[in-house]
């Protein structure tokens, strides 16, 4: 009895360390160029989809999201759904109002009355969030995405994935004018749209300690964008 009491303190204890070490996992690991990974992609057993294609209320373009679908055997978990093999959903993305959310590799745009579709961007990322900005469209005739999304490999463990910094790009409805606004190496906490201003706010975290985590200890940056402007220009300003 008092063998298998041991044992299970054992596992108890190996759990929460492996917990542990897992929480505090870094996000950036900084070498002497301090620049991150840019990573092709290698495995061959990702499969490329796409969704069927969306139009943006008021907007002369298609998006077509595109991702990748893995498959495994009889059983397992797909690494973007929770169906086996022989059940697979083929669905990579999710709408919500004048949203596209998912784990996608790009976005694919086609004016309604062309053949043509062309790529968001043509450098490796993933996309979690897309937002077209219906009221500052309507108010401003300035048809505008918003997009989060992981664009390097930060913490350096060979892949691009949610584990990454975080960071802020617009573009166009075409998908053209594919643009950076946060810095790099800061992580994105998040951003609002103030309609009656007409600008898109947004808060960064910097690693000022460089300790490769987040934490309370690491300096808030506050930003804003005038979309009102054809020009991108982010400006700081001080809350606090």
């Amino acid at each position: 009895m008092k063998n298998s009491l041991k044992y299970i303190a054992l596992v108890i204890i190996g759990t929460l360390v492996s917990c542990k070490d897992e929480a505090q996992k870094p996000k950036v690991i900084y070498d002497a160029s301090n620049k991150a990974n840019v990573v092709a992609k290698t495995d061959s057993t990702q499969i490329e989809v796409a969704d069927l294609p969306i139009q943006m209320e008021g907007t002369g373009y298609l998006i077509h999201p595109v991702g990748d679908l893995r498959v495994f055997e009889k059983g397992t978990k797909a690494r973007y759904g929770s169906s086996s093999v022989n059940d697979v959903s083929f669905t990579i993305s999710n709408l919500g109002e004048y949203e596209i959310t998912g784990y996608l590799q790009n976005l694919k745009f086609q004016k309604v009355d062309s053949d043509s579709i062309r790529p968001l961007t043509d450098k490796p990322a993933l996309i979690l969030t897309a937002t077209y900005l219906k009221t500052i469209a309507d108010k401003t005739k300035n048809q505008i995405m918003v997009y989060t999304l992981a664009d390097s490999d930060t913490n350096k463990d060979g892949k691009i994935d949610s584990s990454d910094i975080k960071t802020l790009y617009l573009s166009d409805i075409s998908g053209e004018h594919f643009t950076k606004v946060s810095e790099d190496f800061q992580e994105l906490v998040d951003w609002s749209l103030i309609d009656s201003k007409s600008r898109l706010y947004f808060r960064t975290i910097e690693d000022t300690n460089q300790n490769g985590q987040f934490d309370k200890n690491d300096v808030l940056h506050y930003n804003y964008i005038d979309l009102t402007s054809k020009k991108w220009e982010v400006k700081s300003y001080k809350p606090i």
